[in-house]
């Protein structure tokens, strides 16, 4: 018997010395709110110029909501506490005075998934240099990272959903807390119920003809959301569900499922009415199929932060399959 421990010892460590080479670690699943970003910065840093451009950046308003709402809600934190549990926030940016000028956008450094901006510079008008530059950069990592974890989420408990029309030839995965709202052949509608208000998707389609792809691309896209608001929106006392007047919304080009799409934010209201929120919308151009199809998610709640709320629907509406 001890021959026999002494060989299976013997397998044990030349197993080892096979995988000592081997550069993978294992990584803690990071944690933290959606949105959530930790700033590791010394207080004095915070306090004067860097933590400005800092603050001014990245809880700068989000586009497209009816109150200010920053982008990420921000903590900040000295870098000698961070360590351990500090280590494990999915979105942080390390600011340090160094004897370089450097910027890396890094994954899963500590945690996964994770995003961190890490940023050096020999002076604090060099740090401000540097982080002016890079935000845009920066701020698309973290918001692709989070539509990620967003997702990640909705994939754990799914809304089983097999109507949507056909003829729309597109897939979404929804949290199974949506139900069906109003189901079509030309439009199609899911809600979910919220403790003051909804979150909403709708889905339709116009042809390609509706859009003009020149300096009136926005006005083509407000003036199709209110016909379909008019005719497919039903409002109590005979109201409109439109997009509201006094604010042009922020139009984008951006991207679903690999297709060219115009991304629009802003604000939709019940005219003559007391009833307002933020709306998303995506029209995505299908030339095979000689039409847009129009995906947009909009939240009426109340007296309620909704950065968060639009979030979900934008990243229900970026798990679009289309055919």
């Amino acid at each position: 018997m001890k021959v026999f421990y002494v060989v299976m010892l013997s397998i044990l460590v030349c197993v080892g010395c096979d995988n000592s080479g081997d550069k993978k670690k294992y990584k803690q699943e990071s944690l933290g709110n959606i949105n959530s970003l930790q700033v590791i910065i010394t207080n004095q840093l915070w306090k004067d110029s860097v933590g400005e451009i800092i603050r001014d950046r990245f809880a700068a308003p989000t586009p497209g909501l009816p109150q200010d709402e920053p982008l990420f809600s921000m903590n900040q934190m000295p870098p000698e506490t961070y360590s351990g549990f500090a280590r494990k926030y999915r979105l942080f940016i390390h600011a340090t005075i160094s004897d370089k000028d450097t910027i890396a956008i890094r994954k899963n450094p500590y945690a996964k998934p994770q995003v961190g901006a890490f940023v050096t510079a020999t002076t604090q008008e060099g740090l401000v240099k540097i982080i002016s530059e890079n935000s845009d950069r920066i701020i698309t990592a973290f918001k692709k990272s989070e539509i990620k974890e967003r997702q990640r989420r909705t994939k754990i408990s799914k809304m089983r959903l097999d109507s949507i029309p056909a003829n729309f030839g597109v897939t979404l995965e929804i949290p199974s807390a949506y139900h069906i709202a109003k189901a079509e052949k030309d439009f199609y509608w899911i809600s979910k119920n919220l403790q003051s208000g909804t979150t909403n998707i709708i889905i339709y389609e116009v042809p390609l003809k509706t859009i003009q792809r020149d300096s009136n691309t926005i006005a083509s896209i407000i003036a199709m959301r209110d016909r379909i608001g008019l005719k497919k929106m039903p409002v109590e006392d005979d109201g409109e569900f439109i997009t509201e007047e006094a604010y042009a919304p922020y139009l984008f080009e951006s991207s679903i499922d690999g297709k060219f799409a115009y991304e629009t934010k802003g604000t939709w209201e019940v005219r003559n009415q007391y009833m307002a929120g933020p709306f998303v919308n995506y029209v995505i151009l299908d030339e095979k199929n000689d039409r847009y199809l129009v995906m947009e998610g909009f939240t009426h709640a109340p007296s309620v932060a909704k950065r968060d709320l639009q979030f979900e629907l934008e990243s229900i509406l970026k798990s679009a399959k289309i055919k």
